[in-house]
């Protein structure tokens, strides 16, 4: 299915991106009152990192993704679990049925689509007083390693930002209208990988490849100088799991 992003060259890389945390995932379930056995659908569910864990959970879930090769990925590591089902769709065309779930997630999704579409399509395929999340891991900035690195980005690609998925979403749900107050939760996880991984993670951070264009490999190569400097096989990534939660009117 053809979107904006096409996320087909990064599909590989994406399995070693780092997991939520399961403190954010279990109080996100908790304020949703969700049970064993309900159905959630994870829009963009990329290569299944939030299906997994809400699967673990005893939850049904229904994981939509556009690009064949996230999907391809998602299926494969999903393939012994009977309670996870793949489909093809979008934030805004999940090509789900009406009111069909008792939840509604983005796992580093929502930032990709119309925010405002998708809002409407969730409501649509939620079940009355259904739920929604959206959510990121965040980089902690302040640790050491990582300041180096913002620095060496921002160096070379003046104006960086990482776009709306760092922002708070709570006035873009509300201005939707569709649901009721928003809960942030934040829990805060480390996540371990070894130099060439997160030299791989940066080779597929598709904001930074949009945002830097001819200076891309310029950037990437100065951060590998940088992280082979440090000698050490591996680095631990404080990471801020952000969720977004809020019920339909």
């Amino acid at each position: 299915m053809k979107t904006e992003w096409d996320y087909t060259t990064l599909a590989d890389a994406y399995l070693k991106r780092p997991d939520y945390a399961d403190a954010a995932i279990d109080a996100m379930l908790s304020i949703a009152g969700a049970e064993q056995g309900d159905k959630f659908c994870d829009v963009g569910a990329g290569v299944a990192h939030l299906t997994l864990m809400l699967a673990a959970r005893g939850l049904d879930v229904t994981a939509v993704e556009p690009n064949d090769a996230m999907r391809a990925n998602g299926i494969k590591r999903t393939a012994e679990l009977v309670n996870v089902k793949w489909h093809e769709g979008t934030g805004e065309a999940t090509g789900q049925a009406t009111q069909a779930f008792d939840m509604v997630t983005f796992g580093s999704s929502f930032n990709v689509c119309d925010r405002q579409q998708a809002l409407k399509e969730t409501a649509r395929i939620l079940k009355p007083r259904g739920w929604f999340a959206c959510m990121w891991n965040h980089r902690n900035l302040e640790d050491p390693i990582q300041a180096r690195i913002e620095a060496i980005i921002k160096e070379r690609v003046p104006g960086y930002g990482y776009g709306t998925r760092r922002e708070d979403q709570t006035a873009v749900i509300d201005a939707s209208e569709l649901f009721g107050p928003v809960v942030h939760l934040d829990a805060r996880v480390i996540h371990e990988q070894s130099i060439e991984e997160c030299l791989e993670a940066w080779r597929s951070h598709a904001t930074l490849e949009r945002q830097a264009g001819a200076n891309f490999h310029e950037v990437i190569s100065a951060i590998d100088d940088y992280l082979k400097g440090l000698k050490t096989p591996s680095i631990q990534i404080p990471y801020s799991t952000n969720i977004w939660v809020a019920q339909l009117r």
